[in-house]
């Protein structure tokens, strides 16, 4: 019997490429498919190797499940990462990649100037910042974060979600573009509209629907940032739940019912519906472990280690001095001694260091006004080491869940799902 029921597809652009998820009503993962942008060419700012990338990888995943079964599509970005376009929705140029940084000084001045302390639109790398340096450089109908130009490409509206628009100056807790954005030089005009994640945008464009052999009913929905349809795509869904992800840093996640802002410690709130999402990142992570120990190093040791009988070492691992979060002090240096002469042992003094940066971090969300930890889900290289989860589980006291999924993709086909209910 063939099988029926609807199918939800979530699209993310990553750093490096295009990953497509497509799930069932029980969040089953139907299909799979992803296109790198340097198979394309080595620009990977041009938005029309994004939109090729796409079209390659949607091609893909269609032809291997029944396409007209698909009722909705989310699409994540790679947070802060924005373009200029004309009225038609064309790019004027290369986009401002979100790693790209602003060395114009007194444009940041401004923003400094006029943007409230707890705006996620301060420093070089906002996404208010790129917008400023995109209006000077082009004159622009309107200027789109990546997620938005690829969801105008699919509906032919020029909006944005919640999420993407955080670091451009758009405060969640009105759910506007506030006043003081003119003031910086950036008209709001030029600026999409904005849509809590998840919401309807509207149908697949006729075009679109006709080169994929798409239904004409297909919704296209707000998406969200990657980071966050990473999270999402764990199953963390209630307050309380948290996500580590142990990958080159330590960055902590916890959904929370209300807002935290903290940008001492780098902490700002997305807005998920009626929830929260929190975090912070620490210098500490993979990358400390990796000056000491190479990845074969680090799995052969780990057999060698009693998780059960604490070293006692105290650690601080960092690669070199700084830190922002769980303690914001930029002159904070690593203490990775005294080193034992035993190598395991070193390593389980830094996994344990480690644990306890995460312990802090998790405490500091809590004492800025987020919910206790009642579970954690994990993610990154860090996340295989039974060891390393071993130390933290006993550290953190909380139940340790397997994750969904890692990839952002399945979390923004879990958005898709939930922002087209009613969708028939």
């Amino acid at each position: 019997m063939p099988e029926q029921g609807p199918l939800f597809v979530g699209v993310d652009f990553g750093t490096s490429g295009v990953r497509i998820s497509v799930i069932d009503e029980q969040e089953v993962e139907r299909a799979y498919a992803k296109t790198a942008f340097t198979s394309l060419g080595s620009n990977s700012r041009d938005p029309h190797i994004w939109w090729r990338a796409f079209e390659l990888s949607l091609k893909d995943v269609v032809g291997r499940i029944d396409r007209m079964r698909i009722v909705a599509v989310a699409v994540d970005g790679t947070s802060g990462t924005l373009l200029a376009v004309d009225p038609d929705g064309v790019p004027l140029g290369d986009a401002l990649m979100y790693n790209d940084p602003c060395t114009d000084q007194e444009l940041l001045k401004r923003i400094s100037l006029h943007a409230p302390q707890d705006s996620a639109a301060h420093g070089a790398s906002s996404g208010l910042a790129r917008a400023l340096q995109l209006v000077q450089s082009h004159d622009a109908d309107k200027v789109l974060h990546q997620a938005d130009w690829i969801s105008f490409r699919l509906s032919g509206r020029r909006v944005s979600d919640e999420n993407n628009a955080l670091k451009t100056g758009y405060d969640p807790i009105a759910r506007c573009w506030p006043d003081w954005i003119e003031k910086t030089g950036m008209p709001v005009p030029l600026l999409p509209d904005v849509l809590p994640a998840g919401s309807l945008v509207g149908p697949i464009s006729k075009e679109l629907a006709e080169q994929f052999s798409l239904p004409k009913t297909c919704q296209i929905i707000t998406g969200t940032t990657d980071g966050c349809a990473s999270f999402l795509a764990t199953g963390a869904e209630n307050i309380g739940d948290g996500v580590t992800a142990l990958g080159t840093t330590l960055t902590l996640k916890i959904l929370s019912d209300k807002p935290i802002f903290a940008p001492e410690y780098g902490i700002y709130s997305h807005r998920l519906g009626e929830q929260w999402l929190a975090g912070g990142a620490s210098n500490s992570g993979g990358n400390v472990l990796l000056s000491f120990f190479t990845a074969q190093q680090i799995s052969d040791l780990s057999t060698q280690i009693n998780p059960d009988v604490p070293t006692g070492l105290e650690y601080y691992p960092l690669a070199k001095a700084g830190e922002r979060f769980p303690v914001s002090d930029a002159a904070l240096p690593p203490k990775v001694t005294p080193r034992p002469q035993d190598d395991a042992v070193f390593l389980q003094g830094l996994f344990e260091g480690m644990s306890a940066i995460e312990a802090l971090g998790f405490s500091r969300l809590t004492e800025l006004g987020g919910p206790e930890l009642v579970s954690l889900r994990s993610v990154g290289g860090g996340a295989q080491n039974a060891v390393w989860s071993h130390i933290r589980q006993t550290r953190l006291g909380v139940p340790f869940l397997a994750a969904k999924s890692v990839e952002a993709a399945f979390g923004s086909a879990l958005l898709a799902k939930r922002g087209c209910h009613g969708v028939s």
